[in-house]
């Protein structure tokens, strides 16, 4: 059973920053990691993503704001926030698939984060 629990949302002021962690279950270095977000009355977006070779992939809105790293001795991912915007304001997820050729699969309950004008 592949477990993701996300942390480190909250409230912050427009130009603050927040990093987010995910802490899996599995051997993250061995499996692609992603951050979504899914803002109200709008769909999941991909934010930022990890292969387990080290690639990463942003969002253009976020392109260089936003850092996606990982910590294989702690099993754990950010994505590291900063500029946050008030667009950026969401519920973010952290997800994994096993395999390239899999959908994103295994989902964390996800963590608030708001961003004030």
């Amino acid at each position: 059973q592949v477990q993701l629990v996300e942390s480190g949302g909250g409230l912050v002021q427009a130009g603050g920053s927040l990093r987010l962690s995910c802490v899996a279950s599995v051997r993250i270095s061995s499996y692609a990691m992603g951050w979504f977000r899914q803002a109200p009355g709008k769909e999941r977006e991909e934010v930022a993503s990890i292969t387990a070779n080290g690639k990463t992939n942003y969002e253009d809105s976020v392109k260089g704001r936003f850092t996606i790293s990982r910590d294989s001795a702690d099993n754990t991912v950010y994505l590291q926030m900063n500029s946050l915007k008030p667009e950026d304001t969401a519920v973010y997820y952290c997800a994994t698939r096993l395999s390239p050729f899999e959908i994103w699969k295994y989902w964390g309950q996800g963590t608030q984060v708001t961003v004030s004008s």
